[in-house]
C-alpha cells in the first residue's frame, strides 16, 4: 500500500524507497533500529529535511510513535515480516519489481501477515489487524463499546468482535481496555468462563501498566484491587453464582474501608443488597444506601436504589400513588444531572408497575411515552440510540397489550421488529421470546389447540421455569385431566408462596378454584376464592382483585345465589384483556337470567332481553380473540332465551350455529355453561 501510494504521487522516488527498504530487510536488525533513528534526525536542525507538520512529516511521526510503543518481541515480527516480504517478492519469477501488480503485492501481504504475524488483514474502517497506533485502537474500542451499548445490531458480531481482540491483544497484550471489550462481548453470549477470565485480565493489566497509579497517586494499585472484586462480585450475581459473589463482595468491602474509600463501600452496599434480596427482604439496606449515595454526591446511584426500592413495594402492595411519588423525585434527580439511562429506566418500571396492578390503559399511556422520546446521549448518525433493556421491557408489554385486546396483528409487528432490534444472540433477547411464547400460547388456547399450546409450554420453562409450569398446568386442566393439573398446581402453589411471588400465588389459587367448579365441588371452591380476594387486596392488585369477585359471583351463582356485580365489572371492561371482558358479560348475562325467575312477566322478559344483548355483546369480545369454545356456549344459551321467548327465527339461526361449532369442537363429556371462564 506504501509503494502504490508513492507510485501514484512521486514515481521517481518509488524505486528509492523500494532500495532502501530492501538493504534494511537483506541487513541485520540494528540496521532497522538505524533507520528509525535517523527518521528523528530529519526533524532536527534550524531547516530541517522535513517540516514536522507537512504531510510527509506527519506520516513519519506517526511511524516513529507506532515503531516506539512495540515491545522487543513485535520489533522482531516487525523485521522477520520485511524480510518475509522481500523474499516472497523475489520468488515471481517473471515479473519486473517496478511493474508488479498492486493485488499481488497485497495478497503476498496479506499471506506474509497471515504466517508470520498471525492477523489477517480487513478493512481499514473495522479492522484493528495489525500494529495499530494508541489512538486508533482507542478509537476502535470506544467505538465498538458504543455500539454494545446504544445499537448491538450495528456492533460486529460477538465471534467477529472477539476475533479483533485477539488481534489487537498480539500486537499489545497489555492493552487493558481491550481486555475489558472482551470482557464486555464474553457478557453478550452468556460466556461465564470468558468473561470472568477478561475481567481479571483487565484488572492484572491496568495495575502493571500503572495508569491507575498515574491518576490516582498512590491510591491506585488499592483502587484496581477493591473494583476488580467489585466487578467480579457482579459478574457472579449475574450468573446466579450467589456464593462466590457475596465472597468477593466481602474482599471489596474489606479493601474499600481500610482505604477509607466511600463511594467504593457505597457501590458494595448497593450490591449486597442485591444478594441480601435472593434471600429476605432488607429495605433497611437500601434505604441507607440512598441516603449515603446522595450525602456522597452519587445520584446515579441513589436513583438506582430509589428504583429498587420502589419495585420492592409495589411487590409489598404499597399504593401506587406512593410509588409514582417517588419515582417523580427521582425523575427529578434524572433531569437535573441528564441521566437519560436512567430516565428510561424510569418509564419502563412505570410502565410495569402498571401492568402489574392491572392499568393496562395507563401502562400503554408510559409505553407510549417512552417510545416516543429522544435520547439525551449524542450518538453517531445512524446509530439506534435506543436499544437498551428499557425499550425492550416497554415494546414487550406492548405487545402482550396489543394481543389481549385481539390484535394479534400488531403483536406480530411489534415482536417482528423486537426481533430484528434485539437479535437472538443480544443479551436482551430472552425477554421478547418469554412474550413471543406467552402470546403464541394464548392464541393456540383460544382456538383450541391444545396440542400446540403443549409444544409451547417447554419453550417458556426454558425462559421461565414458573410461567412453564402454571401453563403447562392449564393446559392439563384444558384436556380434563384434572388430577395431574391440581397436583402440578399445588407444588406450584406452595413454591410461590416460599419465593413470595403473590400474583402468580393469586392465579394459581383462581385456577384451582376453577378446577373445583369443574369436578362440581362448588362449596370448596369458595374457601379458596376468599383468599384469592385477601391476597389481591392486600397487595393492591385491583385486577386480580375483581376477577377474584366474578369467580366468587359464579360460584353465589351456581349455589343459588345470584348477584349483579357492576362494580366488579367496570375495572376489567376499562383495563382488562378482551377474554376477560367477554366473560364478565357473559357472567352478567347468566346472572341476569337467574334472578329473572323471581320477575313478573313483562320484568322478566326485559330482564332476558337485556342478558341477549350483554350475550351479543360477550360474543363480538370472544369472535375478536376466536375463542371457539366460549363462542358455542354462547349460542347454546342465546337459543336457549330466544326460545323463551318465542323467538323461533333467531333461535333456529342460534342452534345452528351451535350444531357448527359443537361439531367442530366436541365437548368431550364436560357439561356446558359450566365454568366462568
Amino acid at each position: 500500500r506504501l509503494r502504490k501510494a508513492i507510485e501514484e504521487s512521486c514515481p521517481h522516488l518509488a524505486s528509492s524507497v523500494y532500495i532502501r527498504l530492501k538493504l534494511m530487510a537483506e541487513g541485520e536488525l540494528k540496521d532497522m533500529e538505524q533507520f528509525f533513528d535517523d527518521l528523528s534526525d530529519s526533524f532536527a536542525g534550524t531547516e530541517p529535511e522535513v517540516h514536522k507538520t507537512s504531510v510527509v512529516g506527519l506520516f513519519l511521526r506517526h511511524m516513529i510513535l507506532a515503531y516506539n510503543k512495540l515491545s522487543f518481541s513485535q520489533v522482531y515480527k516487525l523485521y522477520t515480516a520485511l524480510q518475509q516480504y522481500f523474499q516472497n517478492d523475489e520468488k515471481k519469477n517473471g515479473i519486473d519489481e517496478s511493474d508488479m501488480e498492486l493485488t499481488n503485492t497485497e495478497e503476498l501481504d496479506g499471506k506474509m501477515e497471515k504466517e508470520e504475524l498471525d492477523v489477517s488483514l480487513r478493512d481499514e474502517e473495522i479492522s484493528c489487524s495489525g500494529p495499530l497506533s494508541q489512538k486508533q485502537a482507542e478509537y476502535f474500542l470506544s467505538q465498538q463499546a458504543s455500539l454494545l451499548k446504544n445499537d448491538e445490531t450495528k456492533a460486529l458480531t460477538p465471534a467477529s468482535l472477539q476475533k479483533e481482540l485477539n488481534n489487537l491483544l498480539k500486537f499489545n497484550p497489555d492493552f487493558a481496555e481491550a481486555h475489558y471489550l472482551s470482557y464486555l462481548n464474553s457478557l453478550r453470549v452468556q460466556d461465564v468462563f470468558s468473561s470472568t477470565h477478561s475481567l481479571l485480565h483487565y484488572f492484572d493489566r491496568l495495575i502493571l501498566t500503572g495508569a491507575e497509579s498515574k491518576s490516582n497517586g498512590d491510591e491506585g494499585y488499592g483502587r484496581s484491587l477493591r473494583y476488580a472484586a467489585l466487578n467480579l462480585a457482579a459478574l457472579h450475581c449475574r450468573f446466579g453464582h450467589y456464593q462466590q459473589a457475596e465472597l468477593a463482595l466481602q474482599e471489596a468491602i474489606r479493601i474499600a474501608q481500610e482505604s477509607n474509600d466511600h463511594v467504593c463501600l457505597q457501590h458494595c452496599l448497593s450490591w449486597l443488597y442485591i444478594l441480601e434480596q435472593k434471600i429476605f427482604d432488607s429495605c433497611v439496606l437500601l434505604e441507607h444506601s440512598v441516603n449515603k449515595s446522595l450525602h456522597f454526591g452519587l445520584p446515579y446511584l441513589a436513583s438506582l436504589g430509589i428504583q429498587s426500592l420502589v419495585q420492592q413495594r409495589a411487590f409489598a402492595g404499597k399504593a401506587a400513588n406512593k410509588l409514582m411519588d417517588a419515582l417523580k423525585d427521582s425523575d427529578l434527580l434524572h433531569w437535573k444531572h441528564s441521566l437519560s439511562e436512567l430516565i428510561d429506566i424510569s418509564i419502563a418500571q412505570k410502565t410495569a408497575i402498571w401492568r402489574l396492578y392491572g392499568r393496562s390503559t395507563m401502562a400503554l399511556q408510559q409505553a407510549q411515552t417512552l417510545l416516543s422520546m429522544n435520547s439525551l446521549e449524542a450518538v453517531n448518525v445512524g446509530v439506534q440510540q435506543n436499544n437498551t433493556e428499557s425499550f425492550a421491557v416497554v415494546l414487550c408489554h406492548l405487545a402482550e397489550l396489543h394481543a389481549e385486546q385481539g390484535y394479534f396483528a400488531a403483536a406480530s409487528e411489534i415482536l417482528k421488529h423486537l426481533k430484528e432490534r434485539f437479535p437472538p444472540d443480544s443479551q436482551h433477547a430472552q425477554l421478547w421470546m418469554l412474550f413471543d411464547q406467552k402470546i403464541q400460547f394464548e392464541s393456540a388456547m383460544n382456538d383450541g389447540r391444545y396440542h400446540i399450546a403443549d409444544s409451547l409450554v417447554a419453550g417458556i420453562t426454558a425462559l421461565n421455569s414458573i410461567e412453564g409450569i402454571y401453563r403447562k398446568a392449564i393446559v392439563l386442566k384444558a384436556q380434563n385431566q384434572m388430577s395431574e393439573a391440581h397436583k402440578l398446581l399445588q407444588k406450584l402453589l406452595i413454591h410461590c408462596q416460599k419465593i413470595k411471588n403473590t400474583e402468580m400465588v393469586i392465579s394459581v389459587l383462581l385456577s384451582i378454584a376453577e378446577l373445583y367448579w369443574r369436578s362440581s365441588c362448588h362449596t370448596i371452591a369458595l374457601p379458596v376464592l376468599l383468599q384469592a380476594l385477601a391476597l389481591s387486596r392486600e397487595y393492591s392488585l385491583q385486577y386480580l382483585a375483581s376477577e377474584t369477585v366474578l369467580n366468587l359471583a359464579f360460584s353465589q351463582l351456581i349455589l343459588g345465589i345470584p348477584n349483579i356485580l357492576h362494580m366488579a365489572i367496570e375495572p376489567v371492561l376499562a383495563h382488562g384483556a378482551v377474554l376477560d371482558k367477554g366473560c364478565a358479560m357473559f357472567l352478567v348475562a347468566k346472572c341476569q337470567v337467574a334472578s329473572a325467575a323471581s320477575y313478573t312477566a313483562q320484568k322478566r322478559t326485559e330482564a332476558l332481553e337485556s342478558a341477549i344483548l350483554n350475550l351479543n355483546e360477550a360474543k363480538t369480545y370472544f369472535a375478536k380473540v376466536d375463542c371457539k369454545e366460549q363462542l358455542r356456549d354462547i349460542l347454546y344459551f342465546q337459543a336457549r332465551l330466544f326460545h323463551t321467548l318465542g323467538k323461533t327465527q333467531e333461535r333456529n339461526k342460534c342452534a345452528m350455529l351451535f350444531r357448527q361449532l359443537h361439531q367442530e369442537l366436541p365437548a368431550h363429556g364436560v357439561p356446558l355453561i359450566n365454568a366462568f371462564k
